[in-house]
């Protein structure tokens, strides 16, 4: 699947802890926290994007109900089931392209050399790491350590049906 094919989503406040996830996978993913039901509709519409929800009255919407907007009623409490419920629901690559979003604002991350981020990450992770990326809005850079490393296990197993842990781990990143 090409990044032109891939699914798009907009995972509602209710479920915000999703959009991280779906981010670490690399896919296109707003995290709606503005309000209003019919905004995330407008946008997701707007934008051809996949809500992911656990508001049952959004799933009763008729632009849902008629198939002309697609969107997935997540129904477990804890992260873990419910991102194993999209991955399966959606039958989603868990590696489909680990570490090209920023996490936090969802823009596309930029490659960048050793020498342009000496300055902004720790002397260890400066010696031991070799490659590194950067989003060119908020600035944080990621690289692949222990915590990337953890992440891209865990979502492993969601795709395999484990739990193997929490869903609160994050990539390493520097300001």
């Amino acid at each position: 699947m090409s990044i032109s094919e891939a699914p798009k989503f907009i995972v509602d406040l209710n479920v915000g802890r999703l959009a991280r996830w779906m981010r670490m996978m690399g896919y296109d993913t707003l995290l709606f926290d503005h309000g209003e039901d019919y905004r995330m509709i407008r946008i997701a519409l707007d934008q051809a994007r996949i809500i992911i929800t656990r508001d049952t009255r959004i799933m009763e919407r008729r632009v849902i109900t008629s198939g002309r907007l697609r969107a997935v009623l997540v129904n477990g409490d804890r992260p873990e089931e419910q991102m194993r419920q999209v991955i399966e629901h959606l039958h989603l690559d868990s590696d489909f392209r680990p570490l090209s979003l920023c996490l936090e604002c969802n823009q596309p991350l930029v490659e960048r050399g050793k020498e342009e981020v000496v300055d902004r990450v720790p002397p260890y992770i400066f010696q031991t790491q070799e490659q590194f990326v950067e989003c060119p809005v908020c600035q944080r850079v990621y690289w692949k350590g222990t915590h990337w490393q953890a992440m891209t296990r865990k979502l492993r197993g969601f795709v395999q049906g484990q739990s193997g842990g929490s869903v609160d781990g994050k990539a390493e990143q520097a300001r």
